[in-house]
């Protein structure tokens, strides 16, 4: 594995395809850490990096590992003590917004038992996939989560998600009745985790996570305003889906 924790400066894109096109871009940074042992930075800059297991699956987990091994049991994976590797944002001063959290899931030998992907709504809602990549890291699922707007809950997702080394190449398809609706890629280069990285790309990327979260509505109204309709959002049973 990659050594962790690492972090990643990197391009997010979206590609709409359908009903209409429209694409944007945004540079951002995200960690690769390990949830059993999450970064203990200098005091000075933890507010640029906290990871709190209440962002993440029920919310009321003791730890962040805690809360992942809840959803897998839930499933009926055990990884017994296996290796975790989570891509994830931080919480920056006080702020977190986390479209898509990424869990590796290895057993105790280091074999890839799973794939976990986390996303997260504008409106507060979480959901999690169990995946099962083949060797090439792809894999596929029905779309059970509403996210954006202007599509509703229906297609399936293609995904290319390969463990993050030296490079982060990840690759999201959305595929609807008529083809292809949604691309998203993320593309980004590794830095060791040091507290120099960490200052030089917080002060190039300041409050990160809110910038990715008022992104996305300020593309959300440019959308509308395009005339795009809006789709109703159905009640969301639980915050992750893990029953």
């Amino acid at each position: 594995m990659t050594a962790i924790p690492a972090l990643y400066p990197c391009t997010i894109a979206h590609v709409r395809t359908a009903p209409r096109r429209y694409t944007l871009r945004h540079r951002t940074y995200l960690w690769l850490v390990d949830p059993d042992r999450p970064p203990r930075l200098p005091r000075l800059l933890r507010p640029l990096a906290r990871f709190d297991p209440r962002d993440h699956f029920t919310g009321d987990g003791p730890t962040l590992r805690a809360g992942l091994d809840a959803f897998l049991a839930g499933h009926g994976v055990h990884l017994a003590g296996g290796p975790v590797a989570m891509l994830t944002h931080a919480r920056v001063l006080g702020h977190v917004f986390n479209p898509l959290t990424l869990y590796w899931c290895h057993d105790p030998e280091g074999a890839l038992r799973c794939v976990v992907a986390e996303v997260h709504n504008t409106y507060g809602e979480r959901h999690a996939y169990l995946l099962h990549p083949d060797g090439a890291g792809a894999a596929r699922t029905d779309k059970e989560f509403y996210v954006s707007p202007f599509f509703p809950v229906d297609g399936h997702y293609r995904m290319r998600l390969p463990l993050p080394g030296d490079r982060l190449d990840l690759t999201v398809h959305l595929d609807r009745e008529g083809g292809r609706a949604f691309t998203a890629t993320v593309r980004g280069t590794r830095r060791a985790a040091t507290p120099r990285s960490l200052l030089r790309l917080a002060l190039r990327h300041p409050w990160s996570t809110a910038a990715v979260s008022a992104g996305i509505r300020r593309h959300g109204i440019r959308l509308y305003l395009r005339g795009l309709p809006v789709q109703p959002r159905p009640r969301h049973r639980t915050p992750e889906n893990v029953t």
